[in-house]
């Protein structure tokens, strides 16, 4: 069931789109418009027609009708009309399309579907075509006419030529192809020496439109073919006029023709025109050319008395006329100094070329000459070159040369140039302005006094000095207070400009000027380098740009200088200086500097530079290192004076006793004195030779062993107070090891005795020079030996007291340990003879 009702919709759609398709579109509906061209911004009306009962599957419900304009839906009206019809109706008030398709939708039970449509076009009636225009042409004597349309209509339109003769009527001449504005009458159409009229006619569904009408004999319209130039000469009594021939074309031979000349050289900016030549002449001449100069010929013509069409230019011809001495003076410009003690005047003379109306040809070179040129002698030449320029040594005192230009025809007279000096008044201002890229104005104010004359020179700063030809000119109007200079004129280079007056007797003192004929920002800003710095300042320096690379004039130089923390300060700096102080800058801070080079035309940014100020400035570093020096001084003289004072010495350095160099290991008692003592010989100093230790102990009931060379002493208590002295001198092979003290024997009563202890005259201690024989000598002393739990007094310390006993010892100190490290002294002795001992151990 879900199934069933889910495609019954679907059914119903189809159905009715078949319906509609197969009879409804074709007969139960229709589109109607008032006009399918309307003009454009105008109203449209239309109207959609359903007939219900044509319409299969409509015939019952309500049929809801819409509009579409293009994809654009508008709303209608709708009613029901006449025989069960609905009726909807639109107005569009204002159609701005220039073309659409306006669509009729009907909807029924949510289905819609287009059953008619109308296509509307909009535009404008037909511009009126003008300029029209004709041309007869005696290869075919076809009549082409061109004219132009006039604004686009936006709807079809069509063009046809017309035309119409005196007693014939209206035909069509031709039809433009392509949406072109031109077309040929053929030659059938027309009547030839007679008068016809013609013209454009243009027409469209909303109007027609027509041209201005043409009168005119097609023979007044035809353009002839050009003639063709055979020979060019020159006259020779007339040297400034030129003989022409030509010859017509075939196709114009019959008719009177009226021609014209045009010429011109390759420098001149047009050409002339030579008119009122009779065609049919075939021959003409032509005066007021120059001599030795090329010219380029060319000649039309035309039907004469008449409003034809001047034939296009023949093929051009080239002719040079015949040349001639050169004439007029030659502007010229000099300087000149001493040359040194030999009595001669270097003259550094330059001039500018002749006119081509004074050159009278081509010029082969110049002669400059110390006298004029008389009949039957040849003055001295210094110079003949073909360039504008001379260096050549005079007599001192020449005040005049001569200067003279030929040709292959002849020598110019010579030119007067006078050596004047240069004192007079200078001018009372001057200044320059660009007058275009390649170009400046050069305004001056004349000075007080009469002037001749102006000569004004202009140098590129860049350019070498005197290798410019070309850079002077001279204004002969007194008169004048400006001059526009373009020779080598180029922009963003700068030009030094100096202007002399002159003067009839004198040349006036120069003055001066820089001038640029556009600018520019700088190529490139200055590098910046580092001068010195400090705790707060930073002082900089750099290179100014050169002159080339500074496309304008420098107005400042801008210094910029940020911190860690983007801190932007800056400074403005005058274009003359080339160095700059920063203050008050952070200590021990890092800053980051550039640059900016500015000219009226815009600023250019140099490179960045680093910089770190410092933590102290030079005079607190001087400070410091002296401070520092002082107390080193100071020290040094503390020294000195705990060195040579020796109590002071000693409360810093207390001296300590050496036990080797003490007056008991010096001490022997009275007894031994006398006795021979066996020294063994010398060794080499070392460590002290270890001597053996015999420690004596009195036992009850029995006799010690004899071992000295006095006999033992019985005893039935404690060792006397004050036994004898002994001494046992060490036999040989009997090796010693080290110093220790020697346990006291418990007696058997269980009381401790005094035992007496053996001190070792070895060898010599170690860094002494002297080996001292090796001892056993008996101490006197009834103390016992290294008995006493106390540690031994400052700065040593007995670390004997302050160990645990090793294992098998009695707790009471019995057993003896090896002395300590520290203790030199006891390190070459050895305890023995335990084995006379009770309850000792012997080491």
């Amino acid at each position: 069931m879900a199934r069933r009702g889910a495609g019954t919709p679907f059914l119903l759609r189809l159905s009715l789109l078949l319906l509609l398709h197969l009879g409804g579109t074709l007969g139960c509906a229709s589109v109607a418009v008032g006009s399918p061209i309307v003009p454009l911004g105008s109203a449209v009306t239309a109207s959609c027609t359903i007939w219900s009962k044509l319409c299969h599957g409509l015939e019952q419900g309500k049929v809801q009708i819409t509009w579409m304009l293009d994809n654009e839906p508008v709303a209608g009206s709708q009613c029901r009309g006449p025989g069960g019809t609905e009726v909807s109706n639109l107005t569009l008030p204002q159609f701005n399309r220039t073309q659409a398709k306006l669509w009729c939708w009907v909807e029924w039970n949510g289905t819609k579907q287009r059953v008619g449509m109308a296509e509307i076009r909009a535009g404008y009636p037909p511009a009126k075509p003008f300029n029209l225009s004709c041309v007869l042409n005696l290869s075919d004597y076809g009549l082409t006419c061109q004219w132009e349309q006039g604004a686009d209509s936006h709807l079809p339109t069509s063009v046809v030529l017309k035309c119409a003769g005196s007693r014939a009527q209206t035909v069509t001449g031709c039809t433009p192809q392509g949406g072109r504005s031109c077309c040929t009458v053929p030659r059938r159409l027309l009547q030839l020496y007679q008068q016809m009229e013609i013209w454009v006619s243009a027409a469209n569904a909303l109007g027609t439109a027509e041209s201005e009408h043409l009168c005119i004999d097609p023979m007044d319209v035809v353009k002839l073919d050009p003639p063709a130039l055979q020979s060019i000469q020159s006259i020779p009594f007339q040297t400034d006029c030129v003989a022409l021939a030509w010859e017509v074309a075939r196709s114009n031979a019959h008719m009177e023709l009226q021609c014209e000349l045009r010429y011109r050289a390759p420098e001149d900016p047009g050409w002339a025109l030579v008119t009122g030549i009779d065609g049919q002449a075939g021959t003409t001449q032509c005066c007021g050319f120059l001599f030795g100069m090329q010219y380029h010929f060319q000649m039309r013509c035309r039907r004469s008395l008449a409003r034809g069409y001047w034939s296009e230019w023949s093929l051009g011809r080239n002719y040079t006329t015949h040349e001639k001495a050169p004439m007029g003076k030659l502007d010229a410009w000099w300087s000149a100094r001493p040359a040194g003690a030999g009595g001669q005047l270097e003259v550094q003379l330059r001039w500018k070329a002749p006119q081509r109306r004074e050159a009278n040809g081509r010029v082969l070179g110049y002669h400059v000459t110390l006298s004029p040129r008389r009949k039957g002698r040849d003055p001295l030449t210094v110079c003949n070159t073909t360039h504008t320029h001379c260096n050549f040594s005079a007599p001192a005192g020449t005040r005049r040369v001569y200067l003279s230009a030929y040709n292959a025809a002849g020598e110019s007279a010579a030119t007067d140039v006078v050596l004047l000096e240069r004192k007079g008044q200078p001018l009372a201002g001057l200044w320059a302005v660009p007058g275009g890229e390649h170009s400046l104005w050069v305004r001056w104010e004349a000075p007080p006094a009469p002037v001749a004359g102006y000569v004004l020179e202009w140098q590129r700063v860049s350019s070498e000095p005197g290798h410019c030809s070309t850079c002077w000119q001279m204004e002969r109007d007194g008169a004048a207070t400006a001059a526009l200079i373009r020779d080598g004129i180029e922009p963003f280079q700068r030009y030094n400009i100096s202007v002399y007056p002159l003067y009839k007797d004198t040349i006036g003192v120069p003055i001066h000027t820089a001038a640029y004929s556009k600018q520019k920002a700088p190529s490139y800003a200055p590098k910046l380098h580092l001068r010195s710095i400090s705790k707060s300042d930073a002082e900089l320096c750099w290179d100014p740009v050169p002159v080339e690379m500074q496309n304008g004039f420098i107005t400042s130089y801008t210094i910029f200088w940020a911190n860690s923390t983007a801190e932007v300060s800056s400074a403005t700096v005058n274009p003359s200086l080339s160095s700059f102080v920063i203050r008050e800058l952070k200590p021990s801070t890092l800053y980051k500097v550039h640059i900016m080079a500015s000219t009226a035309a815009g600023g250019t940014n140099g490179t960045s530079l680093t910089l770190v100020t410092m933590v102290l400035d030079d005079a607190e570093i001087q400070f410091l290192f002296l401070t520092l020096g002082l107390i080193f001084v100071l020290l040094i003289l503390l020294l000195i004076c705990f060195q040579k004072n020796g109590r002071v010495k000693q409360q810093f350095w207390p001296s300590v006793p050496d036990p080797a160099n003490s007056s008991l290991g010096k001490w022997v008692p009275a007894e031994l004195q006398q006795e021979p003592l066996q020294v063994p010989g010398v060794r080499e100093p070392g460590l002290a030779t270890i001597s053996t230790v015999t420690v004596l102990e009195k036992a009850v009931g029995k006799q010690p062993s004899s071992w000295g060379k006095e006999p033992a002493i019985e005893t039935t208590g404690t060792f006397p107070p004050l036994p004898r002295p002994y001494v046992r001198q060490e036999g040989p092979g009997m090796p010693g090891h080290g110093w220790a003290p020697a346990e006291p024997c418990q007696a058997p009563g269980g009381s401790r005795e005094s035992v007496q202890y053996a001190r070792v005259v070895g060898d010599g201690y170690k860094g002494q020079q002297q080996p001292r024989p090796r001892l056993y000598l008996r101490s006197s002393s009834t103390q016992p030996l290294l008995l006493d739990p106390s540690p031994s007094p400052k700065p040593y310390e007995n670390l004997w007291f302050h160990r645990a006993a090793p294992p098998g010892c009695p707790g009471d100190g019995g057993c003896p340990e090896e002395p300590p490290a520290t203790f030199p002294l006891l390190q070459g002795l050895r305890i023995s003879g335990a084995e006379e001992l009770h309850d000792c151990r012997a080491f």
